[in-house]
Formats: C-alpha cells, sequence, structure tokens
C-alpha cells in the first residue's frame, strides 16, 4: 500500500515544513494504528472495517478523531452485527489536537516524555519519531491496547516502552523520570504519581475530566505544580480504571422526563444544548462535578440534566420561549446554571478558560482568576 502521499497530505493541514513535527506526520503510517473503528448511527455504533485501500486510507490520514472501542468491545475484536451503546473507551485522537498538546508540552528533541493514554498507539509513534523511542514511555489501562499498540509500534519501526498500568497509580520509570508528561485522558485532579515522576522544571499538560479545559503546568520545588488553563479547548474521555466507566445516571435521567418535582418555575433564558456549550459546561462541571445531559432539538426543545446526588431538572419550550423547569433533589441543577449564564451576561466570560492553575504536592487542584476560586474534586 502507498500511504506517504496520505500522510504528507495530512502533515500540510495540520503543520507546516519547518515544524519539528512535519517528519513524524509525514513517516508514521497512521492508518496500521487503526484497522476498524466505530462510527455513531442512530444512538448505537456501527463497525467499520475498510474493503478498499482507498477507503482505509482516505478515513486514516483525515484530522478527525476514529473511535476504536466503545464498552468493552474493541473493534479489532467485532463482528459486524454487532451495535454497541456503551461510552466510547477508546480512540485514535485526532493529529491535529495531538500536536496542539505536544506543543503545549514545551517538547524538545532532548525530552523524556510520559504518553498517558497509549489508545492506537498512533500518538505514541509521533513522538518516538521526534524524540526516538528511547525517550517515550507510554501507559495505558487497557492491556490488549498495550499489547496491539506495541506490535503495530514494532511495525512502524519504533520500540518505545509501552505498558499496561493504571495512569493514576504507581508509573514506570521512578521518580523525577521525564522531563513531559501529555495525557489524552482526562482527569479531575492531578495524580500524586504524576507530580513525583515529573522533573523539576518540567512540564504537564492534561485536561480536567468533564470539561474543555487544558492545563499546562509546571513542576516546582516544594513538589506541586503551577500553570495555566489555557485558551483552546479540548475533550477527552475520562481516565478509567478497568474494562469499561462505571454505570451512567441513565436511570435518572430517564425518569426526569415524567417528573413533577418539587420546584415548577420559568427560566429566565432559553433553552441551551449544555453539553456543546464548551465553557458554559466546564463551568458547571467545575462548579458541580458528575452532571450528565440529555438535549432533544425540534419544535418542543428539552434539556435534562442529573446528578449523582438524585438532584435532576427538566426544561422544555418552544424555540427560544422562555423554559418551563422542573427541579428535584438536594440542590437546583437548572438554578446553577442560569446563575453561571447571568455571570456571562454581566461580565462577558467565564472565569474558569484562562485561569491560573495551582496544584498542591498531594495532586489537589485549584483554579482562579481576579476573585473567583475553586477547588476541584
Amino acid at each position: 500500500m502507498i500511504w506517504e502521499p496520505s500522510a504528507v497530505a495530512l502533515a500540510e493541514g495540520i503543520t507546516h515544513r519547518g515544524s519539528p513535527w512535519w517528519a513524524p506526520v509525514t513517516r508514521t503510517p497512521r492508518h496500521l494504528f487503526v484497522p476498524r473503528w466505530w462510527d455513531r448511527e442512530n444512538g448505537t455504533y456501527a463497525l467499520c472495517a475498510p474493503h478498499t485501500d482507498e477507503e482505509w486510507l482516505d478515513a486514516a490520514y483525515r484530522d478527525t478523531s476514529l473511535l476504536t472501542r466503545v464498552g468493552p468491545l474493541h473493534a479489532d475484536h467485532a463482528k459486524p452485527e454487532d451495535r454497541p451503546t456503551g461510552l466510547p473507551t477508546s480512540s485514535t485522537t485526532l493529529p491535529s489536537l495531538l500536536l496542539n498538546l505536544y506543543q503545549h508540552a514545551r517538547i524538545n528533541d532532548t525530552s523524556t516524555l510520559l504518553d498517558v493514554g497509549t489508545g492506537s498507539g498512533y500518538g505514541t509513534a509521533l513522538a518516538a519519531h521526534r524524540l526516538g523511542s528511547g525517550r517515550v514511555t507510554s501507559v495505558d489501562v487497557d492491556p490488549y491496547l498495550v499489547e496491539i499498540a506495541r506490535e503495530r509500534l514494532r511495525a512502524a519501526g519504533l520500540r518505545p516502552t509501552v505498558e499496561a498500568v493504571d495512569a493514576t497509580g504507581p508509573l514506570p520509570g521512578g521518580p523525577a523520570a521525564f522531563d513531559r508528561i501529555v495525557a489524552t485522558v482526562a482527569v479531575r485532579t492531578i495524580p500524586e504519581s504524576w507530580l513525583s515522576s515529573l522533573r523539576l522544571g518540567g512540564w504537564l499538560v492534561t485536561t480536567i475530566a468533564g470539561t474543555s479545559l487544558i492545563i499546562t503546568a509546571k513542576r516546582n520545588e516544594d513538589g506541586g505544580a503551577s500553570g495555566r488553563v489555557s485558551w483552546d479547548r479540548a475533550g477527552f474521555m475520562h481516565a478509567r480504571h478497568g474494562e469499561d466507566y462505571p454505570p451512567a445516571l441513565s436511570v435518572l435521567l430517564g425518569a426526569a422526563h415524567g417528573l413533577d418535582g418539587e420546584d415548577v418555575t420559568t427560566g429566565p433564558y432559553p433553552i441551551v444544548d449544555v453539553e456543546n456549550a464548551w465553557d458554559l459546561s466546564s463551568m458547571l462541571s467545575v462548579t458541580a462535578p458528575g452532571i450528565e445531559h440529555v438535549y432533544r432539538s425540534g419544535e418542543q426543545r428539552v434539556a435534562i440534566m442529573a446528578h449523582p446526588d438524585g438532584s435532576w431538572a427538566r426544561a422544555t419550550a418552544a424555540g427560544t420561549e422562555r423554559p418551563t423547569v422542573h427541579q428535584g433533589g438536594p440542590r437546583r441543577l437548572w438554578d446553577l446554571l442560569d446563575e453561571i449564564r447571568s455571570h456571562w451576561l454581566i461580565n462577558g466570560e467565564l472565569p474558569v478558560r484562562g485561569a491560573r492553575v495551582i496544584i498542591k504536592p498531594d495532586g489537589r487542584t485549584i483554579l482562579a482568576r481576579g476573585n473567583w476560586q475553586a477547588e476541584l474534586a
């Protein structure tokens, strides 16, 4: 298969010939790392197994993410009739986002890198081409992903260290083993093991689970780190600790379709699709982590929110009219959302974007901007 022109075309779209990442993108056979994948189809996922080289190359060298695992089912092991309905649990990240994260990490030619979230292995391959295999270590919680990534990396002529570990626990390499840590899985607070594995003055880049917030932070002498929330945005799957994520709030979300609730009010603002309003969603997640959403558009718009503490809210309205809001449980979730929207209208922006990041040696993570401050939980 002649894949090199496709890799060059991808490089032309996401970087430039003067970039140190140009050569890694052009030399990495992305198709090798994603022979099959999942496409979302009518609320489930359908297996994509390309029938021709042209179809395979066209998909693999687009600047897009391809889902490789849904729930516990990897596309490599799926049958054509399989239709998984769980949450995505692994993917090959869109290449431009990988380069963006690597640039945030200030990687240079002598950096030693811990790549958290091996996934397909494509991002590991880019780093190994840039730095050399001996300077790159990659970890993933999934033994199969690690095994198959090793095989595909070897097929691409690369031999970085790839190990199956829970990245929130002890890491390979020992204390202060890495100059850079880049995570393509999201965490709520920074694991202590990341801080202890990072050399003084080293940089870590990750995203906050449940948000689109990218954190870039530098390791301090006190064992913690400090940095900033980027103005860029990215969304990654949560770091998991086993085969799949814990059960979602589907029962409460389903029940909220018909509950009256203790409070029935008229909201001041039109209904918004919170999950696709990234800054709004991020601020809400920092304020009340763990909320899940359902949104339906059409002549009648419906938005439902549910929280693990049993709180729920349902807003319904025609078009952009003010919604009827039903709420129940210990907290009023829609009221929290409206408070954030009011702050946005009054101040012109939300404080999470561009906030300072203070990471304590035990991993406690604090965001601060102006008079606003929040400790992540």
